[in-house]
């Protein structure tokens, strides 16, 4: 089984930094995308930022500006670099890959796996 082992989190003042890693375990072919989600108590959770297999980021509207995702294709691991935290940064932080696993030279099939969470709490 592919997994995506989370570390990182823990608690910050705000105004502070973190940065969390996200590296995925098992045979894999190939991963596209990359995502970051969180989701604080009693809220939907949401994406965060993503990147692509080249590079491509995107971001949400709330941390543009602040945080930064990054990858290591080598290692087939994720970065979040989250600077100028706020208390609405606290949230259980996941990541998310979107992968090809190679079975046979006919059947590559294309799957998606999360991490167990790690937690953010950004408080005084």
């Amino acid at each position: 089984q592919v997994q995506l082992v989370e570390s990182g989190g823990g608690l910050v003042q705000p105004g502070g930094s973190l940065r969390l890693s996200c590296a995925a375990f098992g045979y894999i072919y190939s991963i596209d995308t990359m995502d970051w989600y969180r989701q604080a108590p009693g809220k939907q959770r949401e994406l965060v930022a993503a990147i692509t297999s080249d590079g491509s980021t995107d971001y949400a509207d709330s941390v543009k500006g602040r945080f930064a995702i990054s990858r290591d294709n080598a290692k087939n691991t994720v970065y979040l670099q989250m600077n100028s935290l706020k208390p609405e940064d606290t949230a259980v932080y996941y990541c998310h890959a979107d992968y090809i696993v190679l079975l046979t030279t006919t059947l590559a099939p294309y799957l998606d796996v999360w991490g167990q969470g790690t937690l953010v709490t950004v408080s005084s």
